[in-house]
């Protein structure tokens, strides 16, 4: 399967911009399976949604997701800042398979109470996996990435990789580099993540998106502080031979999330 990790620069609060962004973007990668966008990517990280996230219902960004995964045939994901029509926001990990018109999606569970996330979003409950391409993909956002427990590949969590899409700042980019490669390395899957660059009121982003696999080796990376697409070719085959090889999941413990 190829996937396209699309490392923007977020105008903030501009869907319209950085719609066009994305779209430029997947443009120069036109036969990719799966692209992939970072967290809020068409407002930025909006820790305070009133006035600056949209009603799921009607959503520019979302229904552009849905337009250009169905005319490609392709799927497409990336987080949104959404209004529910109950009124709540929520930081919605979507993931948009054109090939069913069907969308998925994960409410990150974790929410950033160093930003004040926590106060005007509601978490998730539900760990989300997708299948698609014939690989099993578990999504996750951002902060989520800090919590092994969540992620931990079990025998009621299975899965084949971890895609993580982000707004993690430059200030911490060493945490970024530990936490990809031991989440992969641990559960023996692939890990996909996705960052942005640029700037916002609350900091610089360098990017550092990224492809792991099961060994935690990186298997590409795209370039620090760039715009950049970077396309990849996950092999299910090889990771399968890998865990087979090297049985450590096997050995792991098991336990319940209370």
């Amino acid at each position: 399967m190829k996937v396209t990790l699309l490392q923007t620069d977020i105008h903030w609060a501009r869907p319209d911009e950085n719609i066009s962004e994305a779209a430029r973007l997947i443009d120069t990668h036109p036969a990719a399976d799966l692209y992939l966008l970072p967290e809020m990517w068409s407002t930025g990280f909006a820790t305070n949604p009133v006035g600056i996230a949209q009603p799921e219902t009607g959503n520019a960004a979302l229904q552009w997701m849905r337009r250009e995964a169905v005319r490609r045939k392709c799927a497409i994901g990336g987080s949104l800042a959404v209004q529910l029509a109950d009124g709540s926001y929520r930081n919605r990990h979507y993931f948009v398979d054109g090939h069913t018109d069907r969308i998925y999606y994960y409410d990150k569970h974790h929410l950033f109470t160093y930003g004040h996330e926590n106060e005007h979003y509601t978490p998730g409950q539900e760990r989300i996996i997708v299948s698609y391409g014939g690989m099993r993909l578990l999504l996750l956002t951002c902060y989520d990435l800090r919590f092994p427990v969540w992620c931990r590949y079990s025998s009621t969590l299975a899965y084949d990789a971890i895609v993580v899409v982000a707004n993690w700042p430059a200030a911490r980019q060493g945490n970024w580099q530990v936490l990809t490669r031991v989440r992969a390395l641990e559960n023996q899957c692939y890990l996909i993540g996705v960052n942005r660059v640029g700037d916002d009121c609350f900091g610089h982003y360098a990017g550092g998106s990224c492809v792991i696999d099961a060994y935690g080796g990186t298997v590409a990376q795209c370039r620090k502080n760039e715009v950049e697409a970077l396309t990849v070719s996950l092999d299910l085959h090889e990771l399968q031979r890998r865990r087979q090889k090297f049985c450590v999941l096997e050995d792991r413990d098991e336990y319940a999330i209370l």
